[in-house]
């Protein structure tokens, strides 16, 4: 597990991004791409807890930490649905809840997402970002309160 900061993994995404030259197709083909890279989600996992509310796609997203480090599992039944949480979980993954709670996500407007996914795609994916950020205070708290 790589431990790159938040914002070089981010302008990584970030770069990938602009040599699609704000292609629509090959930016949404891209996204898909990188969904299906995401490592597979064990079915026991999948649970009504995990839903991320406010995705119109089902998006389940599981959290556990290990030596202070967050590490999420995602996954979500459709293909660009499944993109978007898996270039969250490249972003956040194996991190720590403060560097997820302070995590600026500016990769979202440097790349122009909104314009590719729609405002009800995007409004979920302000729902995914949200749990994320939920995981890591409630880890944060449990870690504080075991200190």
């Amino acid at each position: 597990m790589s431990n790159q900061s938040i914002n070089n993994i981010q302008d990584d995404i970030i770069e990938k991004f602009s040599m699609l030259d704000g292609d629509m197709e090959m930016m949404i083909g891209y996204l898909m791409e990188l969904g299906q890279k995401l490592p597979e989600m064990p079915e026991s996992l999948k649970t009504e807890e995990q839903i991320v509310k406010g995705c119109q796609s089902k998006v389940w997203l599981y959290a556990s930490e290990d030596n202070g480090k967050i590490y999420f599992q995602a996954d979500s039944n459709t293909a660009i649905t499944k993109g978007l949480v898996s270039l969250l979980v490249s972003i956040l993954n194996g991190q720590t809840a403060n560097d997820i709670l302070d995590a600026d996500l500016y990769f979202i407007h440097k790349i122009n997402m909104n314009r590719f996914i729609g405002t009800q795609r995007s409004n979920g994916f302000m729902s995914m970002i949200k749990q994320f950020k939920m995981y890591a205070f409630a880890y944060k708290t449990k870690l504080e309160n075991e200190a």
